[in-house]
């Protein structure tokens, strides 16, 4: 399984617009080679260079496995669990100081998730746990000038 975006190559720059310095919108991802046997699609982005640990920037579940392209800023139906910032929505790259690098991770899950919107990220990697078929990764960083 593969995740790319056409906004940005893995390990270049995250263009302004989508962290907090522009419109901090949600960037394009493609998904590709996506397991036959797969039910559903998790996405976990998260920046471990945050000074307190680990900073989540959005999290998002039971998305049907044959949904593998998402537009810039598209607005989901599917359940958002609750990011760092307190938030249910993607929230883009906001460093403090010098380059963070934020992961886009991509998980094929061999079930739908029985998760209540809202969840924190432990709930749902609990969830995922045993359930993941494949996942892939894709890194963007984000310095603020």
């Amino acid at each position: 399984m593969n995740v790319s975006s056409s906004a940005f190559k893995n390990e270049d720059i995250i263009p302004s617009e989508f962290t907090c310095d522009g419109q901090d919108l949600s960037p394009p991802l493609s998904i590709t080679g996506v397991p036959k046997n797969a039910k559903t699609l998790s996405i976990i982005m998260d920046d471990p260079d945050a000074p307190m640990g680990t900073f989540t920037h959005w999290i998002v579940w039971n998305i049907p496995s044959h949904k593998t392209q998402f537009a810039r800023d598209e607005k989901f139906d599917f359940a958002q669990g609750r990011t760092s910032f307190g938030t249910t929505q993607y929230g883009g790259p906001c460093p403090p100081s010098g380059t963070h690098r934020y992961f886009f991770k991509i998980y094929a899950l061999d079930t739908k998730l029985d998760l209540k919107h809202g969840a924190s990220v432990k709930e749902l990697q609990s969830a995922m746990s045993g359930h993941i078929i494949d996942q892939a990764v894709l890194m963007g960083k984000y310095s603020r000038s």
